[in-house]
């Protein structure tokens, strides 16, 4: 194949549509489903304390780990996120290996996603199944098909409605917190050196691991915008460290205040944390709005994450990694395939119905993927240590490296919650690799990313690497 300007003639995104606000946003929305259900289900593997310190441990990794891509997003600005990061410092199989990881969370988690969008259908309108799931599929991937502005525009509306729902939640809760409350699960009788504190012991905790990190799980996509921001240099680092200090604002709110509220031991089982929390304080009307908002909660992640499954495909399929058809973009310079591709193998994954199970393999396929962002990190410092860097890491190889080891304790954690997940996924993760290593191995566009970058920036004449 061609090595040319005419082939990245037709696989060119289009610059300037976002600024960091925008990102911020984007990094927001990713998650923003999060905090509406699912979390909970920690307190019912840990007690309250317990995990508070897993969310204290998994807000500290994904804190180290923005800092971290934020340097390595401003140095190299491309669409493929922390897949480009890797292939520039670890090779093609380095960088392969980190996309695919990424792609096995950002596949499963939408698939996952639109089942809980079908359960709150049917709550609220008595619809739910196939036909909900392939109505949300084509209505969001034909928004992102319309172009990337107009996309990031509607994904900002939906997730400003979702914070407003978490937010109206935690002032109308904030009259009935009760410190007693957050210990009202009794002390497991079988559990060595079970306390009020840690009802369940350790093993609650690290079993709790992966519900912590739903509270922030996907932030780390907003480097996939990286070649649509207006100054990808300073934008998304702003973008990406603006979106984590509000989702931990979030995330303290929903973890005190629900808990607080209704107490820990309702809030371990509840299906609709929030709803549940307005109710037992006798905020029903409230209740009943933040319901419908919920909605919009989980529409805001599923609209987000198809955004940064379809820059991630687009990356992986310029380069050579997945079919070459994946990164052709159409007239609005969307990456129509990429999008469309993704989406309908997520629709057939959704049929399956099990969104627990989805959702911890994404975990699986997250923890994989920050372990070897934060290598890259630390092995840019070492093998690059003049590049140009707009924005560097307070801390430097210091912080990648606690990233590093905190995404490895947080992988074992999915093991110890549901190894069912974990094996799935490593058996998923290696039919991938077996991809990489009998065929697009030998079917790269460039040899090194630096050659692929050089290839971006000749076609564009805009994008300038200090490689």
């Amino acid at each position: 194949m061609a090595h040319n300007e005419a082939y990245l003639a037709k696989r060119q995104l289009k610059k300037g549509t976002a600024g960091w606000l925008l990102l911020a946003g984007l990094g927001v929305s990713y998650v923003i489903s999060g905090d509406f259900a699912g979390w909970n289900f920690g307190i019912a593997q840990a007690g309250w304390g317990g995990f508070l310190i897993a969310s204290i441990l998994m807000g500290v990794m994904y804190m180290f780990l923005v800092l971290s891509l934020a340097e390595m997003s401003a140095a190299i600005p491309a669409a493929g996120g922390g897949y480009s990061f890797a292939r520039h410092v670890m090779g093609p199989t380095g960088g392969y290996l980190t996309g695919l990881a990424i792609l096995i969370e950002y596949a499963l988690a939408p698939a996952a996603i639109v089942i809980f969008i079908g359960a709150a259908t049917e709550q609220l309108l008595g619809i739910d199944g196939p036909i909900v799931y392939a109505a949300f599929y084509a209505v969001f991937i034909g928004i992102h098909v319309l172009g990337a502005g107009e996309a990031l525009k509607t994904m900002m509306v939906i997730s400003a409605l979702a914070v407003f729902a978490i937010i109206a939640t935690a002032v109308a809760l904030i009259g009935d917190f009760n410190v007693a409350n957050l210990f009202d699960i009794v002390p497991a009788q079988d559990v060595v050196g079970a306390t009020s504190f840690l009802p369940l012991g350790w093993h609650g905790v690290w079993a709790a691991l992966p519900f912590a990190m739903w509270l922030f799980l996907a932030v780390e996509g907003v480097p996939l915008a990286a070649e649509e921001a207006k100054n990808p240099a300073k934008d998304v680092p702003k973008g990406i460290i603006g979106a984590m200090v509000f989702l931990l604002f979030t995330a303290a709110l929903v973890l005190f205040l629900l808990a607080g509220a209704s107490g820990a031991q309702m809030m371990g089982e509840s299906k609709v944390p929030l709803v549940d929390a307005l109710n037992a304080v006798g905020s029903t009307k409230l209740a009943t709005l933040v319901n419908v908002l919920a909605l919009a909660g989980l529409i805001a992640s599923f609209f987000s994450i198809i955004y940064g499954y379809s820059r991630l495909v687009f990356a992986l399929s310029r380069a050579g990694y997945l079919p070459q058809f994946l990164s052709l973009t159409g007239t609005r310079k969307t990456p129509l395939w990429a999008l469309i591709i993704p989406g309908v193998l997520g629709f057939f994954a959704s049929l399956s119905g099990e969104g627990d199970l989805m959702l911890a393999m994404a975990v699986v396929g997250a923890t994989i993927s920050y372990a070897l962002m934060s290598l890259s990190h630390i092995l840019l410092r070492v093998k690059h240590p003049n590049m140009r860097r707009p924005y560097k890491t307070p801390g430097g190889i210091v912080t990648s490296g606690i990233a590093l080891v905190l995404s490895l304790i947080a992988l074992t954690g999915v093991y110890a919650f549901d190894p069912r997940a974990f094996n799935y996924t490593l058996v998923l993760y290696a039919i991938g690799a077996l991809y990489f290593f009998a065929y697009s191995k030998n079917h790269l566009v460039a040899k090194t990313a630096e050659e692929e970058f050089a290839m971006i920036a000749q076609a564009e004449q805009e994008l300038e690497h200090e490689l």
